[in-house]
């Protein structure tokens, strides 16, 4: 039975407006490769409505309305989004299954995370009124400090297509809980889900202008938004590259970014461990979302007296993985999301070949399917480090393998890479496990599993895969300033110069 698609336009001021060039972007499903709907494609003329829009709803009625109201009014409107969230779960995890390719579990696995996060900001938003007015001990009696926490004022969200509606949702949702208001330009690959969350907003009277969504190409509406003299913060989350350009643009205006980039991280599989198990988790690390995650733990590094069966047993493991329609109980792998980006990836595994590395199995597409974006979940040894596909991220379900010898080589391995997202590291020895975590250069280290994520902590990297941390107390910072007042509470004149004569 064929999936209905929503037929938006851009969502700007709490209404539905066609873009001001009247231009759509067709919807492809990467498990068939049909047309199977489009969207409005945002450009500059709208970007610079949509920021207007969101300036007012800044100042409407001075502020009361959002900006400077009590943040447990702003939690009362993420509450109804997760409820609305919830009560939509299926559709919309249909709606991502067929726009993303995810595995349709995935998909619905996420929407309760999409759900849990507005939740969970809306706590953040109602202690934020606890915060206000709070004191600083200063040194000299004679002054009294206190902070005001304030929204840094209008935000531009650019969200990738790999967990379309839950990345938006990791800006989204902190930025309305400090009282900005926001326009988000979700990736032009995966925007379904983004603009149902636009009706959602208009179903619970979301205060026209807080949330402005805008689909379009990134050199057109992405490069507008990140360079808008009228925008006063940009986070966004893709791939390295882009993230200089939209830093470079936010630089003209001295706008504060969060960049959350690319990765090649690391899983670290010491001699200990019970291989069945760390199997599980090295596919899960790596090939979950369909092998498209910047935290993929793609470079596997395993100790080398347990090599042979380790990846003996990876490679029967990764052969029973089901590949199928996204929609197909029991899917374990889908397509990868777009034309390009299959070809992008089969360039990497046949680059890997071609500079001496062994593709054991996988990096093709599977027989069982003729049509759609699908790719067989690739294992690669013979790897070196001078290897593209050892430094370079693929996005995809490929996984490379290296061993080591010592604990001391493992921690080397793991930080030989530009980025600096995440690692994990699989081991029974917890103190060894502590020495590890605590010596790879990243932003988050898993111990004993790998990728999960949870709202309440913070998630970021270092080096290129960018800086500024989002999710917990600290997604919620991005999006404040806090002004200190301090009150001269003396009846004595200052004193510090003469005054004139009588």
């Amino acid at each position: 039975m064929a999936i209905p698609i929503p037929s938006r336009q851009l969502f700007i001021d709490g209404e539905w407006r066609e873009p001001v060039k009247k231009n759509r972007i067709p919807v492809i499903n990467p498990a068939t490769e049909l047309i199977i709907g489009d969207i409005p494609a945002a450009t500059a003329e709208d970007v610079d409505i949509a920021v207007e829009a969101a300036r007012k709803a800044l100042k409407r009625n001075g502020g009361k309305d959002w900006a400077s109201a009590s943040g447990a009014h702003r939690a009362k409107y993420l509450r109804a989004i997760a409820s609305k969230i919830v009560e939509k779960k299926s559709e919309l995890a249909k709606l991502e299954a067929i726009d993303c390719g995810k595995p349709l579990e995935e998909a619905a696995w996420d929407m309760d995370d999409v759900a849990g996060c507005f939740e969970y900001n809306a706590d953040l938003a109602e202690a934020l009124d606890k915060k206000q007015n709070a004191s600083v001990t200063l040194p000299m009696d004679t002054f009294k400090c206190h902070l005001i926490r304030e929204p840094i004022g209008v935000v531009g969200l650019i969200s990738p297509w790999n967990y379309p509606l839950l990345m938006a949702t990791w800006k989204v949702a902190p930025a309305l809980a400090a009282g900005c208001a926001a326009v988000l330009k979700p990736s032009e690959m995966a925007s379904l889900t983004c603009l149902e969350l636009g009706e959602i907003c208009k179903e619970v009277g979301l205060p026209p202008g807080v949330l402005n969504i805008l689909p379009g190409l990134g050199p057109e509406a992405g490069a507008s938004l990140a360079s808008h003299p009228d925008v006063d913060k940009i986070a966004f989350t893709g791939s390295s590259v882009t993230g200089s350009k939209v830093m470079t643009a936010a630089a003209q205006n001295l706008k504060p970014v969060t960049l959350e980039l690319g990765g090649k991280s690391p899983i670290v599989i010491f001699n200990d461990v019970d291989i069945d198990k760390a199997v599980e988790w090295t596919l899960f690390g790596c090939f979950w979302t369909n092998g498209q995650i910047c935290s993929a733990t793609s470079r596997l590094l395993v100790h080398e007296s347990i090599a042979d069966e380790f990846v003996d047993k990876l490679v029967k493991w990764t052969k029973n993985i089901k590949i199928s329609d996204p929609l197909e109980e029991g899917c374990r792998l889908g397509p990868i999301v777009s034309g390009s980006q299959y070809e992008k990836v089969l360039k990497f595994v046949s680059t890997a070949k071609s500079e001496g590395a062994t593709v054991l199995c996988g990096g093709e597409r599977p027989p069982h399917l003729e049509k759609g974006f699908y790719i067989e979940p690739a294992i690669i040894t013979n790897v070196s480090t001078s290897m593209q596909i050892w430094k370079d991220e693929v996005f995809g379900p490929v996984l490379c393998v290296k061993t080591f010898a010592t604990e001391e080589e493992a921690i080397e391995l793991g930080n030989d890479t530009h980025y600096g997202l995440a690692a994990a590291v699989i081991s029974d020895d917890l103190e060894r496990c502590d020495r590890v975590s605590k010596a790879l250069d990243v932003g988050c280290v898993w111990v004993n599993c790998s990728q999960p994520c949870f709202c309440q902590a913070p998630w970021g990297g270092k080096k290129r895969s960018g800086f500024g941390r989002e999710l917990g107390e600290w997604g919620l910072e991005n999006y404040q300033n806090v002004k200190q007042v301090t009150r001269y509470l003396s009846d004595e004149a200052w004193g510090w110069y003469k005054p004139p004569s009588q």
